[in-house]
């Protein structure tokens, strides 16, 4: 998939060598998160908090992103005349209570390439790769920042009907989401 000089790609173990997030620039400066409420309803609050990745953070990533490929699943990275700019998996083990879901544990697009489609390019080729697998739906323990939750809600993103209690269990502050795949 190309978008003008972008290009999206399934990438290999190969490709997740050390210096594979190097250029990558991971932040967010969070002001205002939504939290889900007794009711099952989406509320707001003032939470101030700054997400950066250092190389350590960086290494564990792309560890992680290689344990997904050996275990089935697939990895999606955004380039741009040769950088990486965005990446994103869906892992390979299918889950629920009818094995209809695969997670996608991280879309990240670099700071400064937010708002340009990037994000849609990659989670439409992980909503592919899911179908592939036989999954019916993507689910998603998302950040709780307005922002991001903004951007999945743009791309049908719901509240889980399902709760996977161990990804909810990793970062019980995230919003668990679920998308149809058609």
């Amino acid at each position: 998939m190309e978008n003008n000089n972008i290009s999206i790609k399934i990438l290999r173990v190969d490709d997740l060598t050390p210096d594979f997030l190097k250029t990558f620039h991971r932040f967010q400066e969070t002001t205002r998160v939504l939290y889900v409420t007794s009711h099952n309803t989406l509320e707001q609050k003032e939470d101030h908090f700054i997400d950066l990745w250092d190389d350590e953070k960086k290494q564990q990533v792309i560890e992680s992103l290689k344990q997904c490929i050996e275990a089935n699943g697939r990895v999606v990275g955004a380039y741009e005349n040769g950088l990486l700019i965005g990446f994103a998996n869906i892992e390979g083990l299918l889950f629920g209570s009818e094995k209809e879901y695969s997670e996608l544990p991280y879309i990240h697009v670099s700071n400064d390439k937010r708002g340009s489609g990037i994000g849609r390019m990659l989670l439409e080729r992980c909503c592919e790769e899911a179908r592939k697998l036989g999954a019916h739906k993507l689910y998603i323990a998302a950040h709780p920042s307005i922002e991001t939750q903004q951007f999945y809600q743009r791309l049908g993103c719901t509240l889980a009907t399902e709760i996977n209690p161990d990804i909810l269990a990793k970062e019980p502050l995230d919003i668990q989401l679920e998308k149809e795949l058609y």
